[in-house]
């Protein structure tokens, strides 16, 4: 049977929006969304267990009133926001294994300030990358709506713009073009290989995407954090969160 680690990582600075990992959505806490689906998801599978990154003490009280407690703190030298995350996952994925004696085939990362996903979500994209031998991870995205072959653009060297991505042959709709997403980045699932090759980003030559089936993006500034309050507060998900 397969030994699952699912990581929540929720540093205590944030710039965009200040505390906005423990911040209020809907009245509850924002990491408590992700705690939620990740007991669910628990529940559906034997052999998963789930861990907190933090270095914060006020993230690690929320999360214990929202049912998730731990022992591990992230270590200073991963808490910046200069620091790739991968890194952070593989110290508490390191730490998990030392203290427990034990080996995890799955990492399960989920991002606390993307938590528009269910278990359905989470189920499906799982059975797609333990089918997928050659797969090393697998990560969720959602149809892009500007394409870097058609409608996206940046400066080239002699100092005038372009396509971000030519096509191999002129093309002159969006149709047309070869299909592109965004990374959501609600969730990443790994293999443990994928730590063992010393990969620093989740976009490999190796990887795999869900395509989330309704809304889902990511928090980044002020403004995101009041759509999506509006959109739970009064209904407007196209799903069941």
């Amino acid at each position: 049977m397969k030994h699952l680690l699912i990581t929540i990582c929720a540093r205590g600075g944030s710039k965009g929006i200040p505390g906005k990992n423990i911040k209020l959505l809907n009245s509850k806490p924002l990491i408590d969304y992700t705690i939620k689906v990740a007991k669910q998801f628990k529940h559906k599978f034997v052999n998963v267990e789930i861990e907190l990154s933090t270095e914060s003490d006020e993230i690690v009280k929320v999360a214990s009133d929202c049912g998730l407690t731990t022992n591990y703190r992230r270590p200073e030298v991963l808490a910046g926001d200069s620091i790739g995350k991968i890194d952070a996952i593989m110290d508490l994925l390191l730490w998990k294994e030392e203290s427990e004696k034990c080996h995890f085939d799955y990492i399960l990362d989920m991002d606390v300030t993307s938590p528009l996903r269910n278990l359905q979500d989470l189920t499906d994209a799982f059975e797609i990358i333990q089918k997928n031998e050659s797969a090393i991870n697998l990560f969720s995205v959602s149809p892009a709506n500007r394409s870097p072959y058609f409608n996206m653009v940046e400066q080239k060297q002699n100092g005038f713009y372009s396509q971000v991505k030519q096509p191999e042959k002129l093309l002159f709709t969006r149709q047309s073009v070869p299909k592109a997403f965004d990374v959501n980045a609600s969730f990443y699932f790994y293999k443990r290989s994928f730590f063992e090759l010393g990969y620093k980003g989740a976009i490999t030559d190796k990887s795999l995407i869900y395509i989330v089936p309704h809304i889902c993006f990511d928090l980044d500034h002020p403004i995101d954090f009041e759509i999506l309050s509006y959109l739970i507060e009064n209904n407007k998900l196209d799903f069941t969160l």
